[in-house]
């Protein structure tokens, strides 16, 4: 029996291998931080070589901690930052440009374009995904129009098309395998959620062959094996999924109306919809969760741009904090904010408001209001910005909450776990295991191998951290959320002329 299945999470600013063992413990992690590159305002990219040295440099470091050999291994899975987009040339693996990133603004002129002759819609409908410079198409689209040579080269069959799973699948199998899973699919805006194939109409709007595409399989799936002479044996590659599915799967959110939310720079809420793609009439993406089978689980998922950016914001720019920790000391300083409240719409607004002109907005001060209100006003906003897309959840699905999982940096914080349950009126669950995520692509891989029975099985590994319960009166809750309307609505009119 192996002892261990290894997880490769590729993120947006560092690389990182977790070995898992069966139970679920994290038995040694390694973590490497690459460059982000600016070229302009709003344009991000990264080096896909640099990806790749240092996705490989991090597993070769998590296996040398603890003496194991590639024998050891039961499996690879693969989890990543979604969107962001790679081509590179067939035969020799050089990528043609650098990867550009899920954040980078650079194709927003194309999207806007899309929805003079109602486009958005019909991609609305077959992806689940609202038009935007965010996912893939578009990107693609631009590298092969302003790369000299890109696209005679694409349509001659040189050039491959991936995220970033797609491209360490490659790189692990030495070309042997072009392929990735429907959750990255699924946000690419090129494939057909519910048909489950790359959509032709799409592909000819946005000018993609579809030689380029990868193979598309379910995210637990045997993908292929690693080229021996990369990690010293052929490793069978058997989970991909990207970030925020991995980390619903980690969660074990398996039964429709499962909800986890993962509070990091911004906030992730899943919601598992079973077997139905269910349409948002409330700003919501419509996506694909990760699982072993043929037919897929689908999700509503909803992103609030802003929740450990705003406590970053407070240590980093108003030196209010010296680390991020010491925010719950002065929340609990104080009974509530004095009736202030902050939106920190820094970029704008995202679900369920969907407005990319609204500004940061501070309401109420008066002369009472301290520090530690302010700060108890940034931590307050990250839970009422998650009510507002739950409260998008239940209305689109018809599904009440029962609970809420929780995970990622900021949900260490008891604070904000204790005024989120209150604000919600919902019962919490933080696990005793945050790195949801990376255990997700393990349980994935695993199962795909048989190193777990059973999604009961993994079941069994999830263990309660804290259980945050609601302890406010329900008239103090209905005041609080109605002064947060009246500020929402205030950040929104500064987006008007």
């Amino acid at each position: 029996m192996q002892k261990y299945i290894m997880a490769l999470d590729q993120g947006t600013t560092s690389s990182r291998c977790i070995l898992f063992d069966k139970a679920g413990n994290v038995c040694s992690m390694s973590q490497k931080e690459f460059t982000q590159i600016y070229p302009k305002p709003g344009w991000v990219e990264h080096n896909p070589m640099e990806i790749w040295s240092s996705q490989l440099a991090v597993a070769m470091e998590s296996m040398a901690m603890l003496g194991a050999g590639a024998d050891e291994i039961g499996a690879i899975g693969i989890t990543n930052q979604r969107e962001t987009t790679v081509l590179w040339n067939k035969n020799t693996g050089e990528p043609v440009y650098n990867a550009i990133v899920w954040q980078c603004r650079r194709t927003s002129d194309m999207i806007e374009e899309l929805k003079k002759d109602g486009f958005d819609r019909k991609i609305r409908e077959k992806t689940g995904l609202i038009p935007d410079a965010y996912f893939s198409a578009s990107k693609i689209a631009w590298i092969l129009e302003n790369v000299p040579g890109a696209r005679a080269r694409a349509e001659a069959g040189e050039l491959l098309f991936g995220t970033v799973d797609s491209w360490l699948i490659w790189n692990l199998t030495k070309g042997a395998v072009h392929a990735t899973d429907y959750t990255n699919a699924s946000r690419t805006m090129l494939f057909d959620i519910h048909r489950l194939v790359w959509d032709q109409e799409i592909m000819e709007r946005f000018g993609i062959p579809a030689s380029i595409l990868p193979e598309v399989h379910p995210s637990g799936y045997v993908f292929g094996h690693t080229a021996a002479s990369v990690l010293g044996a052929e490793i069978p590659i058997a989970g991909a999924a990207g970030d925020q599915q991995a980390a619903l799967f980690g969660q074990c959110c398996f039964e429709k109306g499962e909800v986890k939310n993962t509070y990091g720079t911004g906030c992730f809420l899943l919601m598992n919809t079973g077997r139905s793609a269910i349409s948002s009439k409330s700003g919501l993406l419509t996506t694909i969760a990760a699982g072993v089978s043929e037919e897929p689980d689908y999700a509503l998922e909803g992103s609030v741009f802003v929740a450990g950016a705003g406590i970053q914001w407070l240590r980093d720019s108003m030196r209010m904090l010296k680390s991020a920790s010491e925010s719950q000391k002065y929340c609990e300083a104080v009974e509530d904010t004095a009736g202030m409240y902050i939106v920190p719409a820094f970029t704008g607004l995202g679900a369920p408001y969907w407005n990319q002109y609204a500004r940061g907005t501070v309401v109420g001060l008066t002369r009472g209001c301290a520090k530690e209100h302010f700060v108890r006003g940034v931590l307050e906003a990250v839970a009422y910005q998650t009510g507002d897309v739950i409260r998008a959840m239940e209305r689109d699905s018809g599904i009440c909450l029962k609970s809420l999982k929780v995970d990622g940096g900021a949900s260490a914080n008891d604070f904000l776990m204790q005024f989120q349950a209150d604000i919600v009126d919902t019962q919490i669950q933080r696990p005793k295991c945050i790195e949801t995520t990376a255990l997700g692509a393990a349980y994935l891989a695993g199962l795909a191998v048989g190193y777990w029975k059973d999604r009961e099985e993994i079941r069994e590994n999830w263990q309660l951290g804290k259980v945050f319960e609601s302890a406010m009166e329900e008239g103090r809750r209905q005041r609080l959320l109605k002064g947060w309307q009246r500020a929402v609505r205030c950040a929104l009119m500064w987006a008007e002329e």
